[in-house]
């Protein structure tokens, strides 16, 4: 029977842990997708300055080259630029297409869809580097909550765990101690 308790506290104290570690991880994911969203914009403007393809065609390249859900934004709006406008179908696809982004983040994102299409090139790149622009000032603050909240989560996993232990120990904890005394 004492065989069976440690290993149900153990299991607690190990799966708190785990959700204090996902938690964190959503912190360093953001971080990671904006620097993705960042490197598909880049793509972006390169490819409509220099191949001078329709935005639907350089979308899905970019989602060829770039993976996870960034990828899938640009996958989605270049598949839903064949019924929409191409505005439409950029914030339809931040929208539903679930990523690490807090609301902040989406909302720089989705203006890039206010001049696609609409613009000439000169136009176009110009949103593109103010959204840029955006995701470097999201990125550092990312960063900070990375480094901020990151390792407190960890930590408070691991802590609730074992509080969540000794809470559920402490009946044979406290009769060992008058015990000893």
């Amino acid at each position: 029977m004492g065989l069976v308790k440690i290993f149900i506290f153990a299991m607690i104290i190990g799966a708190s842990s785990v959700i204090g570690i996902m938690i964190a991880k959503k912190y360093a994911n953001r971080e990671f997708e904006l620097k993705e969203m960042k490197n598909a914009l880049n793509m972006f403007e390169n490819k409509i300055k220099f191949t001078y393809e329709d935005i639907p065609t350089v979308f899905s390249d970019i989602s060829q080259k770039i993976s996870g859900n960034v990828g899938k934004i640009f996958k989605t709006a270049s598949i839903q630029m064949k019924d929409m406008q191409a505005g439409i179908a950029w914030e339809y696809a931040v929208n539903n297409t679930w990523s690490n982004f807090n609301k902040e983040d989406i909302d720089i994102i989705k203006g890039l869809g206010r001049m696609l299409g609409k613009t000439d090139l000169n136009g176009q790149i110009s949103e593109i580097n103010l959204v840029e622009n955006f995701i470097d000032n999201q990125l550092e603050e990312a960063k900070l909550e990375k480094e901020k909240n990151a390792k407190m989560y960890k930590t408070l996993g691991l802590v609730i765990g074992i509080t969540i232990v000794i809470i559920l120990a402490w009946p044979k904890l406290s009769k060992l101690y008058f015990i000893l005394n």
